[in-house]
């Protein structure tokens, strides 16, 4: 009996009730209607309780986000889905819009010229270095290409072909100061030549040159190729004129003109691979 008394166990049970008893003194005193034993439990469970139920409330809160979040990344899933089907079809219709808008200023040319034949190419590669525009297409000598064809957008001339190889062409533009063709001023018929400038080209200008002083050739003029050697055909607009200036070198003067047609941004164009070659 007397080790009983000094066990560990008699201790821990002694120790309960002493609470015990000492709750419900507590409770009595305040008149609390609580028993003592969960007021006891209560103050000694309440904060693993609280802790318990943050807890809970946390990961309810992570899976609420992560199942939200799931069904949030899969709505932009499929909105860019849509936007690229969009973008694709945008694409499809520009392209479209492009090539009816190429044919249909070239059909106009095609029926004042029956025996004109195109050959329509796309733009596959340019030298970012080079001012005067000059682009490589995907038609070459097998498909009738040759050096010296024109070439054209609807009936805008963009310039020549300056190297022709079996499945590739080089264009040389109309920006280019190798390039001349025969132009004349549509409304007063004045006759000369236009060719690329150096220091034009930079803006995308080149030049009516070799004009006399008392020119008709002024500001807004409409300057197309004259045809007069025949290789490249009358008709073809090659631009407005924006200004007309003084040579530095010669006594004529020269109009500046702006080409009908962004030579730089060409996509698509076609080669006239007959009754079309340099001059």
């Amino acid at each position: 009996m007397k080790n009983l008394f000094k066990s560990r166990r008699f201790k821990i049970l002694t120790g309960t009730l002493a609470l015990l008893i000492a709750g419900a003194l507590i409770c009595a005193a305040n008149g609390n209607s609580e028993t003592a034993q969960s007021s006891i439990v209560g103050i000694i469970f309440t904060p693993a309780n609280w802790a318990a139920t943050k807890i809970s409330n946390g990961i309810s809160y992570v899976f609420g986000e992560a199942s939200g979040n799931a069904d949030y990344l899969k709505r932009i899933d499929e909105l860019e889905k849509q936007v690229g089907s969009l973008q694709s079809r945008l694409s499809d219709y520009e392209n479209l819009h492009k090539q009816n808008a190429l044919y249909k200023d070239a059909l106009g040319l095609k029926e004042d010229n029956p025996d004109f034949t195109f050959v329509e190419a796309s733009a596959i590669s340019r030298d970012a270095a080079d001012i005067f525009g000059s682009y490589t297409i995907n038609k070459g000598t097998i498909n009738g290409v040759q050096t010296g064809n024109a070439v054209l957008y609807g009936n805008y001339i963009v310039g020549i072909i300056s190297n022709a190889y079996p499945n590739y062409s080089v264009v040389k533009t109309i920006l280019d100061p190798d390039f001349s063709v025969s132009a004349y001023e549509i409304v007063s018929g004045e006759i000369s030549y236009v060719t690329g400038d150096a220091a034009l080209a930079a803006d995308g200008m080149c030049k009516m040159a070799n004009l006399n002083t008392d020119s008709a050739v002024t500001y807004g003029s409409i300057i197309s190729t004259a045809g007069i050697s025949g290789t490249i055909p009358k008709g073809l607009i090659i631009g407005t004129v924006e200004e007309v200036d003084e040579e530095i070198i010669s006594v004529s003067n020269y109009a500046v003109v702006k080409p009908g047609i962004d030579v730089n941004n060409i996509s698509n164009c076609l080669v006239l691979i007959n009754g079309g070659s340099a001059e």
